[in-house]
């Protein structure tokens, strides 16, 4: 990326700056990028909220279902798991939307910082409640080592998906 000219009064362009931190953003001078930034992640977040939301109401419904009392207390404990996982994720998501309706406006930096903190820990937990609900099911259908084989590639994947391919993708752009 190309430095701005000596003398200019915009120092690197924000919005191409994978490396620049919303802590590192002020609140005045960038707040539009801020401002870009935050109504990104809101976009982002009500993508996933959605898909969470269908999840948690899924799982809130299989107690209710005639085989539910098949499961074994382990099964159940994992879906229990699995039950406060998607709900925290559900709190973690709609965390930033509470933050921008009630937080201080003017600390649009720290709310950003915030944001992605909450997105972060809301992505955590939904994988927990993905994997947890997968091992549930796998577990009730298959028996031996089947179960554990599958969670594993799953969570394989899953790890691969978002951790690896997001950290790859950050060292390729500083090329």
């Amino acid at each position: 990326m190309a430095a701005a000219p000596e003398g200019s009064s915009v120092s690197r362009d924000l919005t191409h700056d994978a490396e620049a931190g919303a802590s590192s953003l002020d609140d005045e001078s960038d707040r539009a990028e801020l401002r870009d930034r935050y109504y990104g992640l809101m976009q982002e977040l009500r993508v996933l909220v959605t898909g969470v939301q269908v999840l948690l109401a899924f799982l809130l419904t299989v107690p209710f279902a005639q085989r539910f009392v098949e499961l074994d207390e382990s099964q159940q404990a994992w879906f229990g798991a699995a039950l406060t996982c998607a709900t925290c994720s559900v709190i973690a998501f709609v965390t930033p939307a509470a933050m921008h309706r009630i937080g201080k406006r003017t600390a649009r930096g720290d709310r950003l910082a915030l944001s992605i903190v909450t997105t972060r820990i809301g992505l955590f937990f939904l994988g927990l409640a993905m994997l947890l609900s997968f091992a549930v099911v796998v577990d009730f259908l298959y028996h031996g080592i089947v179960p554990a084989l599958l969670v594993a590639s799953i969570t394989t994947v899953m790890v691969g998906a978002w951790v690896v391919l997001p950290f790859a993708t950050r060292i390729f752009d500083r090329d």
